[in-house]
Order: C-alpha cells, then sequence, then structure tokens
C-alpha cells in the first residue's frame, strides 16, 4: 500500500493534470468530474477571521497578500509538494508554466497582480481560480483552497450583491462532497457569530467533513479563555477544534521569520495555564498532520470510485482520441489531405442543417413564410395611395396640358414609385438568410468532432465560408433587386384592359381611363382619384404576390444552394497553393 506522502502526493498530481489541461470549474469537459471526485481542503472564515495567517503557518512561508477589507478576492488553489530534505523551495503558478519562484514576497506580489487581471484594481471579486503549487521539505502534502472571507455588508467600491456573491462563491466548493471544510473562528468572538460555522453547519449538518479552527487565542481578554470550544462544549464537531496562535501584527510588520513564529506557537501551548494540557493537539503543524492523515483517509475510502472514475476517463478519451483519427502527417501532401478531409466533415454537418437532418434549416423557411409577408403587410401603401397623395402624382404628371382621355403618366408614377418599397423587404431577405447561414457555419463546426483538435483550421474555415456567404448575399441582392426592377420596366397591360369588363359585370359604372365615354363622370371628382387610387393598390397587390413567391426561389438560388454545394470552392483553391509550412501552421 502506497504511503500516505505517495497517494497524498499523486493525488495532487491528478489534480494538477486536471487543471493543465483546462478542464477544473470549466463547465462541460471531460475531467471536472475527475478533478471533484478528488478530495480538497477548503478554507472557509469572515474577514480579517485570520484564514490567511492559518494557510501560511502551514506552508511555513510569508506569500500571501494582506491588508484591510477583502484581500481574496478569487479563489487560491494551492498544492502543496513535500520534497526531499534539504532541497530549495520554490512555487510555480499554473498561468506562468515555465517560471519557478523562489522569492515569496514575488510569489505574494504575482497572486494580487494576478488577482487585478481579472477583477482590475478595485474591490471586485471573480469565481475564476488562482492555481498555485508550492514545493518545499517542509510542507506535507496537501490541496487547500483559500476562498473570500464572508463578509456581512458591501462597502465603498463594492456593488450591494458582493454579499451574496462571495456566500455563492464559497458554498459552490463546500457543497461538494469530497470537500474537506477548514471552519475558522477567531477566539475573542462569540462562536455562535461565527460565519464560518454557521455555514459549515447548513452544507455539513453533521459535521463529518468540517475541521473547526480556532485563531487569536492570545488575543482574548485577560481572565477568559476558549476551552469551551476546544473540548467540543460550545459546538461540537465529529473532529478535534485545533487553537492556532498566529503572528501578530508586530511580527508581521518585522518580517519574523516562520520558523521562528511555529517556536513561539509551541511555547504558548506548552507553557499556558488554560491549554497546556491541549499542547500536542494545538499549532499550526499538528493542523497540517491532522488534516493531510484526513485526507489520507478520505482518499484511501474513495480508491474504488476514484479508479473507476480514472478509467472511465480513459475510456472517453480513448474513444474521442478513436474519434479524432490518426496523428497529422509530416508532409504537405498528406497535410493538405487531411485538411480536405476535414473540411468535408464539416461541409456533411453543414449539409445536414440545410436539409433537416440537424435543426437550423428550418429558420429560412421561417424568413419566407414568416419576415417576408410580414415586411409586405407594413408597405406605407395606404399612405401613397391616399387621395390627397393621388390627385397630386395625377396632377403633376399632367403638367399644364390636363390630360384629356386617362392619365397614364400618372397610373404609370403611382405604380413605379409604389413598387420601388418592394425593394426594401427584397434586400432585407437576403440579409436574413445569410445571418442564418452564418449561424449555421459557426454551429456546423463546433459540431464537426474531427475538427475540435484543430482551433486553427476552425478560424480559416470560418474565415472562408463567411467570405463566401457574403459574395452570395450580394448576388442575392441584386438578383432580388432586379425582380423588383423587372415590375417597375414593364406593366402587364391585360390587368388594366380587364377592369372595364369587371366593373361592367358588377352593374358598376367607372370614370376610369378604358371607359372615358360617360359624359356624367368629372374626371376630376374625388371618386375619379379614388378609382385610380384603388385600381393602383388592386396591381401592387398583384405584384406583391409574384414577389413573395419569386424572392424566396431567386434567395435560395443565389445563397442557399450556393452555400450547399459551393461554400468552400475558393478555399479548396486557396489551400492548395500553399506550401508546406504553411499548411503546418493550420494543423498541427
Amino acid at each position: 500500500m502506497a504511503t500516505m506522502e505517495s497517494l497524498i502526493g499523486l493525488v495532487n498530481r491528478i489534480q494538477k493534470a486536471c487543471t493543465v489541461l483546462g478542464d477544473y470549474g470549466g463547465g462541460d469537459n471531460t475531467f471536472s468530474s475527475l478533478w471533484e471526485a478528488l478530495p480538497s481542503v477548503a478554507v472557509v472564515g469572515g474577514q480579517s477571521s485570520g484564514k490567511s495567517s492559518v494557510l501560511e503557518s502551514i506552508v511555513g512561508r510569508d506569500f500571501l497578500p494582506r491588508g484591510s477589507g477583502i484581500v481574496t478576492r478569487r479563489p487560491l488553489v494551492l498544492q502543496l509538494h513535500k520534497t526531499e530534505d534539504g532541497s530549495q523551495e520554490y512555487a510555480e503558478f499554473l498561468h506562468l508554466p515555465k517560471r519557478r519562484f523562489s522569492d515569496f514576497a514575488v510569489v505574494r506580489k504575482e497572486i494580487q497582480d494576478e488577482t487585478d487581471r481579472i477583477t482590475g484594481k478595485s474591490k471586485q471579486i471573480s469565481p475564476v481560480p488562482i492555481h498555485l503549487s508550492i514545493y518545499s521539505p517542509y510542507v506535507v502534502n496537501l490541496t487547500l483552497i483559500d476562498l473570500p472571507g464572508l463578509t456581512k455588508v458591501a462597502v465603498e467600491g463594492q456593488p450591494e450583491s458582493i454579499v451574496q456573491d462571495i456566500e455563492t462563491m464559497v458554498r459552490a466548493y463546500v457543497e461538494k462532497p469530497n470537500c474537506i471544510i477548514l471552519a475558522i473562528s477567531p477566539a475573542n468572538q462569540d462562536i455562535a457569530t461565527s460565519d464560518a460555522i454557521k455555514l459549515a453547519r447548513e452544507v455539513d449538518p453533521s459535521g463529518e467533513r468540517t475541521f473547526g479552527v480556532l485563531t487569536k487565542l492570545d488575543l482574548m481578554d485577560k481572565g477568559t479563555n476558549a476551552l469551551d470550544v476546544l473540548e467540543g462544549r460550545s459546538y461540537r464537531l465529529q473532529h478535534p477544534w485545533v487553537g492556532i496562535v498566529n503572528r501578530s501584527q508586530a511580527d508581521i510588520n518585522k518580517n519574523v521569520d516562520m520558523i521562528v513564529a511555529r517556536r513561539k506557537e509551541r511555547e504558548y501551548f506548552a507553557t499556558s495555564p488554560d491549554y497546556g494540557h491541549l499542547s500536542n493537539k494545538m499549532g499550526s503543524e499538528y493542523l497540517a498532520k491532522l488534516l493531510s492523515k484526513h485526507l489520507e483517509s478520505a482518499i484511501r475510502a474513495r480508491i474504488p470510485s476514484i479508479t473507476s472514475l480514472i478509467n472511465k476517463t480513459i475510456d472517453e478519451l480513448e474513444s474521442e482520441m478513436e474519434h479524432l483519427g490518426r496523428p497529422i502527417a509530416v508532409d504537405a501532401g498528406a497535410k493538405l489531405y487531411t485538411i480536405l478531409e476535414l473540411c468535408r466533415a464539416f461541409d456533411k454537418v453543414f449539409k445536414e442543417h440545410l436539409d433537416g437532418g440537424r435543426p437550423g434549416g428550418d429558420r429560412i423557411y421561417g424568413v419566407f413564410d414568416n419576415q417576408l409577408p410580414a415586411a409586405l403587410r407594413k408597405l406605407p401603401f395606404d399612405r401613397h395611395l391616399s387621395l390627397q397623395n393621388v390627385k397630386r402624382v395625377v396632377s403633376e404628371a399632367d403638367g399644364y396640358q390636363p390630360h384629356l382621355i386617362a392619365p397614364e403618366q400618372g397610373y404609370r408614377r403611382l405604380i413605379e414609385s409604389a413598387l420601388n418599397y418592394f425593394r426594401g423587404p427584397a434586400e432585407a431577405s437576403a440579409d436574413a438568410v445569410h445571418f442564418v447561414l452564418k449561424e449555421l457555419v459557426r454551429k456546423s463546426i463546433a459540431e464537426t468532432q474531427e475538427l475540435r483538435r484543430f482551433p486553427s483550421l476552425q478560424a480559416e474555415l470560418a474565415a472562408a465560408a463567411n467570405e463566401a456567404l457574403e459574395r452570395f448575399r450580394e448576388d442575392s441582392k441584386k438578383t432580388v433587386l432586379r425582380l423588383v426592377d423587372m415590375e417597375s420596366s414593364y406593366l402587364t397591360v391585360d390587368f388594366f384592359r380587364r377592369l372595364p369588363q369587371e366593373m361592367d359585370n358588377k352593374g358598376g359604372n367607372p370614370a376610369t381611363p378604358a371607359n372615358p365615354a360617360n359624359p356624367a363622370i368629372d374626371r376630376y371628382s374625388e371618386m375619379h382619384f379614388r378609382r385610380i387610387g384603388s385600381n393602383v393598390s388592386s396591381y401592387v397587390g398583384m405584384v406583391s404576390e409574384t414577389l413573395r413567391n419569386t424572392i424566396p426561389k431567386a434567395v435560395v438560388h443565389c445563397q442557399v444552394k450556393e452555400a450547399k454545394h459551393s461554400l468552400l470552392n475558393y478555399f479548396y483553391t486557396q489551400i492548395g497553393k500553399k506550401e508546406g509550412k504553411q499548411l503546418f501552421t493550420i494543423v498541427r
């Protein structure tokens, strides 16, 4: 059976591997469940409860930012790795993987700078964790997560929601069944008001996962002590309470060495009349060993489930690797073949979206069945063919000589200007289909499994496809506008020739240009102009029905059909011209 150090160290390495792969806290990914299945210790406490001092005592190094208010504004995932005696201590950040820090004052500054990089130089918080590994012969193997201190009110510069935001963030960690809760409470405050104990009681009512830590024992009023808490009479936990004496502010200001601080802490408990009988179970060194031992027990208890989860994860990875295909060859010809194969895989998914095998293509039909008819109905023909406008247009068309028989020029001007309104819906239809096609390209790239390991090729494909769609849209717009112009260029004469026959059949007596012989009708009466407006409206309605059918045909022919059959043609031409080095940057 593995020793405690090697077992916890192995878990640390697995957690770090998961983190390096970008999966912890990343949402829908392969390793997040594996990370969460591995036990870790979350440090919880109110602001100024001594959380940072406890962590520094466990590590034996002064490396955390200090100050008033919220200092810890992002979770700090701290992995301690015990090294051989005599080896040099150093730290590594996940976001700076190739850099080792031996100066822990620089570590403190980097934590502050990395916090500011996400939150800005403000008092905002962020759930995005900072990952720090410390390698030292003076630590025990542990994974500790330092969380922002719980608070009750927002101070200046903080949103009102920050109280709830911090609690939500802390809960996201401590609610996990594999999380060990290190609840920090100051001894100079009533344990009944402890934020850490209150939260721990809610998420771990049995107390099986909670370790209580009492800080600032040396700051209690003279004549008082915390024995009721430490001996479990005030609030009982499954695990023993541990008392801590941190460095004083004066010691911090004087840069008192942590080794000296540990010695002072041991002396305090050994010589204390109140806590002397508990001295062998007090202090930061004992706390670190206690946590490490419990962590080992938790890991041993979960070895079968962890093993099963690791095997499942390996199977999933192997399945994905098989799906992704064989390694990419080095020579240019093989790379070109691979690129074309990946493009065909994308093209297949894209066509499935258009043809109905996958969702999305139906939105194009929605443009023709809903958006286009709605846009046509909203065209301002009522205003354009109002009595006042008809009179104005007809009068202007007549010029100085009133029309003798029929106001043909007036009819033509009214119709041509009315048909001009169709240009807007025609172009809008081409734009709407363009945006649907762009979205389908984006979805198809995301859904093409084979492309997932090639982000550069994904970007190249997206750019090439969108460039092609832009050309198709321009062709489509030209075509639909040409349809509108065609309707304006030649009016359907039969429509007007049928008008007098229709009115005769209805028993009407129209004063129309096709029936000017009735002397009882004043060609300049209001009825006359209303009849002109009505005739033009009927003609425009007929054209509207025609365009409602022909615009979709043109858009599908110029955009959808072209996208389906020649979306990547230009891209293929450009890829064929690239040299081996250029191909390597696309698939590697």
